[in-house]
């Protein structure tokens, strides 16, 4: 009996050792996980990212009911960069310092981006662009140059729309504004070798705007390194050379869309795609000068030449879509060709 007693009581104590092994593993490689997400937050905080580029610091701004940040350095005329999904301001870190020669530049976070602010409203293009409007007006200007890329494109396309007489020149980059073309030219299976990661000339197929629409799924699915995954997958998918974006850059961008409140934000951008449409049904063609620049396979000038009466566009061969970071000194060349 005692010795029954005793081969039990070593099973419980191996049991509650096993136990207590197990969980503390677990918080250990817990606490190991959130160290090193306390770190990366560090390294890609706009307080370090903004060291990399001499002669630029930090700003912000209360406008409309929300705080917008942005990155400003350079003397001359005013010159806004409006960047794109999924990264921020740094996304035109390799052009501000030439920029800044000749322009004081203003790399921007809109509304629902980076560290500005991320209300539950208030994501479509015309309200976002008001934003970007009182802004300028914040910060003393009557009149700015403008250029976006991406949803940046699409605001900045909106600005000009909205206060033309705020708008010196603008400057849109791969993509059009939203419009009907938005419903009736996207189909819902994609064209042959449109996933040919390995081929920079396959067509391109932008799945990821209905699943940027989905309510709350994103931020649930989107988590951890199923986060790093996905944005790695769009930034090869849409690039023509990887080398143009190494992985600190990367990590940047990925670093500001970790949280659901970042996904939950950045995808108010695609939510409101449909009012945007209803809103750009309002607007006058552009009158003032448009430079739309593309990639290989994105081609604005049809969407321009519709939609504005001063246009000049220019292609970049062998570029995909990250235009400022995979053309730099060819985007520089235009800007300042352009602006000028």
């Amino acid at each position: 009996m005692n010795r029954m007693k005793s081969r039990w009581f070593i099973i419980a104590i191996t049991l509650v050792a096993t136990i207590l092994l197990t969980a503390f593993a677990g918080n250990h490689e817990k606490g190991i996980m959130k160290a090193a997400n306390e770190t990366k937050t560090h390294l890609y905080s706009d307080k370090e990212l903004v060291k990399k580029i001499p002669g630029f610091k930090n700003g912000n701004k209360a406008v409309n009911g929300v705080t917008l940040h942005y990155v400003e350095g350079g003397k001359g005329k005013p010159l806004f960069l409006l960047p794109g999904w999924p990264q921020t301001w740094y996304s035109f870190h390799k052009i501000m310092p030439e920029l800044a020669k000749k322009y004081h530049v203003y790399a921007i976070d809109y509304r629902g981006m980076g560290s500005s602010s991320k209300p539950e409203t208030g994501y479509d293009k015309k309200t976002l662009a008001s934003d970007i409007y009182a802004l300028a007006k914040k910060l003393g200007y009557e009149k700015v140059n403008i250029a976006g890329h991406d949803i940046g494109s699409m605001v900045a396309y909106a600005y000009a729309a909205n206060y033309p007489q705020a708008t010196n020149k603008v400057a849109m980059l791969d993509v059009p504004h939203p419009n009907e073309s938005f419903i009736t030219q996207l189909p819902l299976l994609p064209p042959p070798g449109a996933y040919d990661l390995e081929n920079p000339d396959a067509p391109k197929f932008p799945w990821w705007f209905a699943l940027n629409t989905i309510p709350e799924l994103p931020e649930k699915l989107l988590q951890g390194k199923q986060l790093e995954t996905f944005h790695n997958w769009i930034f090869d998918y849409q690039i023509y050379d990887k080398a143009s974006m190494p992985k600190e850059d990367r990590d940047a961008y990925i670093t500001a869309y970790s949280t659901p409140e970042a996904i939950r934000a950045s995808n108010g951008w695609y939510k409101t795609l449909r009012q945007d449409i209803e809103d750009f049904k309002t607007y006058d063609r552009l009158s003032v000068p448009v430079l739309g620049i593309g990639g290989t396979k994105f081609n604005l000038e049809p969407f321009l030449r519709g939609y504005a009466t001063d246009v000049k566009i220019v292609t970049f061969e062998k570029s995909g879509h990250w235009i400022a970071e995979e053309k730099p000194q060819e985007t520089i060349k235009a800007f300042k060709d352009f602006f000028n």
